[in-house]
């Protein structure tokens, strides 16, 4: 029995996902970093076993009726956890933000913001005080009542409605209108309105194009329909409504998905006029604080916001701005002070976020808790990573425990205690192969973090290869760009480098296939390969297609006559009806949230018993489904189609994923791969540029290698390949180096050097430049 002060959190029996039975102990108070290769099983110790378990005493801990409200996580596969606290958990995990969502709202500032220009705001002479929800777009009360709050409204156009006015009504120059009867019945009613239904747009006169388009009114006239002579024509009344009028009222009413979305292409998003975009109501816009509005100074970067701070004269004031100026400090230390209190947070990137909560953390005072972070370094450039591991090192210093899932090796170094968990991923990953101080993981020869993490010889040299033309992009003004001209060299890598904030993605956002010398063009972002669980790996790749047409050969297949369609969980006929094919369903509790159990009738399987009973070499198509891809290469080893697709797959490092694995559970770096792999098996023809956005996002430096052999196969073989990156090791390899800055935000949006990586290493005033020295590239 371990006594009440042992120092230690103890992991006994974890069984979550792939882990193998782990008992591992890990110090308290201390910067733990678990680390592996991706899939190897580390989040699954991190967050699957001790934060759920932590998350887990918690609900137990609260009454009855408040443990059922909260979405539960349920109980992890562990025989037992001692000495554990309270943990916090920080992941990249994405909430779905709205419109409304922003950085000042992530991080509270807004809250602040609002309460100083509430009490100790400059009022025009005469108004009354307003509380701090007056200054809140969120509010009914602080609204602008024209907008909403949103700060733009929907408008639309002639142009937008009618896009190719050499068309008649009758052949449909009003593309905004509905499809089939509906569309005709508002071509009949203006035709017995008396307006030429059959004259090119054009022609007609303006002041009746307007009344068709724009009209409020919603005339009712008699239509007789002309119909084919052997139906019966039957007048009847017709109801007119203008194209905009139908526009809107489908926007705003509609629940279909797909009608909205066209509606939205007939409208123009524009600045409210009311508000000037600002989002809030006269009265707030009139009080100032130093002679601006909070409008104004939400638009600040948070750099300047804290600059202009100052005090005010009253006590209220300078309480209030010291507050604030003591919540941006963290925020900027992260090097996030480019950002504005405004930008709204579907625009920041999963790190981004990440790190604005963990300032928000680090104000929060809590102590005695562990904090579980997942990759905090991802989009960072080096330069910024220093400034989270001293943020780290503050979290510790206050008396917390931090768990960081990382793969980068500089937050290794400045660990305390390492937890390497393989030796590689999937069903040959989930052991503990060292827990203990990171020096002494130099002596585990399973590891495939020791062979990165203590080697010091300089990065391999490569061969710069010689463009084979030039690909010029801008002048770019957007976002923080300022007119800036780049030219990318063809045939070649190149890596486009920078701190966050400093333009790099708004550059590479501005190539297209219409420039010259692009050819094809494929852009591999992080976005989820889908946004629900039907979507997964096999039906993205369109692997699952062949498997299904393997499924329907089988003699038994064609004794039941059972086609392709039979063994998709997508369509009725071979899917289990119970769950509609997903492999579980919604359990509805009174007044509670649902809840989601596997299906009591195929137990997540997902079809029919009759469709199981077809085997194909001993399987079904659920336990196919459920194969690893390394698994399904071997089982489908002589099947070509099938095998080129898995072969990719294999080829970026994702072997470990299971075909059947729903799109929700894969991280963004994942996603990436897997668009990556799919470009891969297909027969490529021609010149093609391959842009990629932090392509070694979430990644240990052995998958990095991985990749790295691909993407530099792809340029072998004639392409053009074009990625952001913070990765020195990945820039040390490239022919050619685009580093923008020299800062972030207003500070960054100027290519401070380009050339190859040996030359931007001695570039002066490059924040890249010292970083990618220290790789130690041997190479003129």
């Amino acid at each position: 029995m371990h006594s009440p002060h042992d120092p230690y959190v103890r992991v006994r029996g974890a069984r979550e996902h792939n882990l193998k039975g782990v008992d591992v102990d890990i110090p308290r108070d201390v910067l733990a970093v678990f680390t592996g290769v991706s899939g190897s099983g580390k989040s699954s110790l991190a967050f699957g076993t001790i934060y759920a378990e932590a998350q887990r005493r918690y609900f137990e801990s609260v009454a009855p009726y408040a443990r059922r409200l909260i979405h539960q996580v349920g109980a992890p596969k562990v025989g037992q956890i001692t000495g554990l606290p309270p943990a916090v958990s920080l992941q990249q995990r994405r909430s779905a933000p709205t419109s409304r969502s922003s950085v000042g709202t992530v991080t509270n500032l807004s809250n602040s913001l609002r309460m100083l220009y509430s009490r100790a705001g400059d009022y025009p002479p005469g108004a009354e005080r307003l509380d701090s929800d007056s200054f809140s777009p969120n509010t009914a009360v602080g609204a602008c009542p024209e907008c909403h709050g949103l700060g733009q409204v929907h408008r639309t156009t002639e142009e937008l409605l009618v896009p190719d006015p050499g068309l008649s009504i009758r052949e449909g120059a009003i593309a905004a209108w509905p499809g089939a009867w509906q569309g005709k019945n508002l071509r009949d009613i203006l035709d017995a309105l008396g307006h030429d239904v059959d004259l090119p747009w054009r022609e007609l006169p303006a002041e009746q194009r307007e009344w068709i388009l724009f009209t409020d009114e919603q005339p009712v006239v008699t239509v007789h329909p002309v119909r084919d002579a052997d139906r019966i024509q039957r007048p009847y009344q017709g109801t007119y409504m203008s194209a905009r009028r139908y526009v809107m009222k489908t926007f705003a009413d509609s629940k279909s998905p797909t009608l909205r979305a066209k509606a939205e292409r007939f409208l123009a998003a524009a600045p409210c006029a009311a508000c000037g975009g600002s989002r809030l109501r006269p009265e707030a816009l009139a009080v100032t604080f130093g002679g601006r509005t909070i409008a104004d100074v939400a638009a600040l970067p948070l750099t300047e916001l804290a600059g202009l701070l100052e005090g005010g004269s009253s006590e209220a004031a300078r309480v209030l701005t010291e507050d604030l100026k003591s919540r941006i400090g963290p925020v900027v230390e992260l090097g996030l002070g480019y950002l504005s209190l405004d930008r709204a947070t579907p625009t920041l990137s999963a790190g981004e976020l990440q790190r604005l909560r963990l300032a928000t953390q680090l104000r929060s005072g809590l102590f005695g808790v562990v904090y579980v972070l997942d990759e905090p370094s991802a989009g960072l450039h080096p330069a910024d990573t220093e400034a989270l591991l001293t943020v780290l090192a503050r979290l510790k210093a206050a008396g917390n425990t931090v768990f960081v899932v990382e793969h980068h090796l500089d937050v290794m170094r400045g660990a305390d205690w390492l937890v390497d968990v393989g030796p590689r991923a999937g069903e040959h990953g989930g052991k503990v192969l060292h827990s203990g101080p990171v020096a002494e993981l130099a002596g585990v020869t399973e590891s495939a973090t020791a062979r990165f993490l203590f080697d010091g010889s300089p990065a391999t040299a490569r061969q710069v290869r010689a463009p084979r033309g030039q690909l010029k992009v801008g002048p770019v003004s957007r976002h923080n760009l300022r007119g800036v001209t780049a030219e990318f060299p063809l045939g070649v890598f190149t890596a486009v480098t920078g701190v966050s904030g400093s333009g790099k993605s708004t550059l590479i956002g501005e190539i297209t296939e219409e420039l010259a010398g692009v050819g094809r063009l494929v852009s591999v972002d992080q976005k989820p390969i889908g946004r629900t669980p039907r979507s997964n790996l096999a039906t993205y790749t369109g692997l699952f297609d062949v498997v299904r047409k393997v499924f329907a050969a089988t003699d038994e297949a064609r004794v039941r006559r059972y086609g392709v369609g039979r063994f998709s969980f997508n369509v009725a006929g071979g899917r289990c009806e119970t769950c509609q094919g997903e492999g579980f369903v919604s359990v509805e509790l009174l007044f509670l949230p649902s809840t989601y159990a596997p299906c009591p009738d195929c137990g997540g399987a997902r079809y029919n018993p009759e469709t199981l009973q077809v085997a194909y070499r001993g399987r079904n198509i659920a336990q196919v489904l459920d194969l690893t891809v390394e698994g399904a290469a071997e089982f489908f080893a002589d099947t070509p189609a099938v095998a080129r697709s898995l072969g990719a797959l294999l080829d970026v490092g994702l072997g470990y994923l299971r075909l059947g694995q729903p799109a929700t559970e894969l991280s963004g770096g994942e996603a990436q791969r897997i668009k990556l792999a799919s470009e891969l098996q297909r027969g490529r023809r021609g010149h093609t540029l391959y842009l990629l956005d932090e392509p070694t996002t979430g990644l240990h430096p052995a998958d990095v290698e991985v990749l790295m052999r691909q993407l530099h196969g792809l340029v072998d073989a004639g392409h053009t390949v074009v990625v952001v990156e913070h990765d020195m090791a990945v820039v040390a390899v490239a022919d050619w180096v685009i580093d923008l800055g020299p800062g972030g935000g207003d500070a960054g949006g100027r290519i401070v050097a380009a050339g190859p990586p040996a030359q931007v290493a001695r570039a002066s005033g490059s924040a890249t430049a010292p970083y990618l020295a220290r790789v130690g590239l041997n190479r003129a």
